[in-house]
């Protein structure tokens, strides 16, 4: 193995247990990596509790990699069964729980979405493993003994539980046991660490507590910064709209990722780039485009890059996305399916329809499930990017 650690400590908010920590067994990170005699299992488990991941999904993603090309496995769990229920770090509300036939349609996208990511050919580099081939066996006995191993002093000392337990807000018993299946998800695939977000701490410890128990060696926690959004305030969140999708066409990319703004381009190379940070263009400018150029070429090849850095500069904000009129729409309200024949996208209503059943309609990123949607003015499609399949955009405009 590797005695060079810099891909495993770059962009590393937090490497827990330490040596010097009260419930360490006196081994680090790196001494387990130098001294392994097999791959170590790396684990992350993705909840496909929606239909699209963001650059700030990708983070724990590219390290994932990162472990792969220094060998090791990678074991993406995908939390079909844990999704049904929803993390509830960070919520202050319960969340809505997801039907078995809404998680099967979310994962799919979520293996295409990080294909370009990891290493999905070498053998033995790459486990992808569904939740609930365990979890959904687990009878009563074997639940009452995941729930003795946690009190509800321990529970509600979690952030999130706390905070709604101060505010008096419902915590329901179903909640409780997501810490204990995510951690329940390391010991049925033995895994040696497992990352996450800086808000995944308490889950992951968790999970050392439930290999212990278990009689398994505990799994070292690597957790990795929460990603700022494009308006460089808040967290990249798709409901706030400064998020830039894995699913978004490469112009759509390049357009929101040269805007980032200056003090955030850093963090946004160290986290979402291997590039070498010293070797960084020092204009705050040349150094949005190539942040662009670069994350672009990630997903979507070099001349697709090119592409998209050109129409930027020829086309402005627009890009070279086609455009559609929506006046060439004679009447309002009308549906989106006869406005998908009408684009040139479908070839009648009909297969408009079909293809938003199918699932391959998209509406500036948001994937439509609704075959009758209706919009009642062109106002509110103004500027939207409609998407058919994986190639086919066109921008509406007034």
């Amino acid at each position: 193995m590797t005695q060079n650690f810099s891909w495993l400590h770059r962009g590393v908010a937090e490497i827990f247990p330490q040596p010097h920590d009260a419930d360490s067994e006196t081994e680090s990170l790196e001494k387990r990596l130098l001294n392994a005699d097999r791959p170590l299992r790396v684990k992350l488990g993705i909840d496909p509790t929606g239909a699209d991941i963001h650059l700030g999904h990708s983070i724990p993603v590219r390290k994932l990699r990162a472990f792969q090309d220094a060998g090791h496995t990678a074991v993406l769990i995908i939390g079909d069964f844990t999704a049904r229920i929803g993390d509830p770090t960070g919520k202050s509300d319960v969340r809505r729980q997801l039907t078995e036939a809404d998680v099967a349609q979310n994962a799919q996208t979520y293996l295409d979405q990080v294909r370009p990511i990891l290493d999905f050919d070498t053998p033995g580099r790459l486990e992808v493993r569904y939740n609930s081939q365990w979890l959904s066996r687990l009878d009563l006995g074997k639940i009452l003994e995941l729930l003795s191993t946690m009190t509800v002093g321990q529970m509600l000392a979690k952030e999130g539980f706390a905070e709604r337990y101060k505010k008096e807000n419902p915590i329901f018993l179903h909640e409780f046991l997501y810490p204990l299946m995510q951690g329940f998800d390391s010991v049925a695939v033995e895994a040696d660490v497992e990352l996450g977000g800086t808000d995944q701490k308490f889950n992951i410890a968790v999970g050392r507590d439930l290999q212990r128990h278990f009689g398994l060696k505990p799994q070292f926690g690597l957790l990795l910064p929460i990603l700022i959004g494009t308006d460089g305030v808040q967290k990249m969140s798709k409901s706030l709209g400064n998020y830039v999708g894995l699913s978004d066409h490469p112009s759509q990319k390049y357009q929101k990722l040269q805007a980032v703004p200056d003090n955030l381009l850093s963090q946004y190379f160290e986290l979402l780039t291997d590039l070498p940070l010293e070797s960084l263009p020092e204009n705050p400018r040349d150094r949005q485009e190539f942040l662009a150029w670069e994350i672009v070429r990630q997903y979507h090849g070099e001349a697709a890059a090119n592409e998209a850095k050109e129409a930027a500069k020829s086309g402005g904000k627009e890009g070279a996305l086609p455009e559609f009129s929506l006046a060439a729409i004679a009447q309002f309200p009308a549906k989106l399916a006869f406005i998908l024949g009408a684009t040139g996208l479908c070839k009648s209503i009909g297969e408009g329809k079909r293809k938003i059943q199918e699932g391959g309609v998209r509406l500036d990123g948001e994937k439509v499930n609704d075959a009758d949607l209706t919009f009642a003015a062109p106002g509110d499609l103004s500027g939207k990017v409609l998407q058919v399949g994986k190639k086919n955009f066109v921008r509406l405009v007034e």
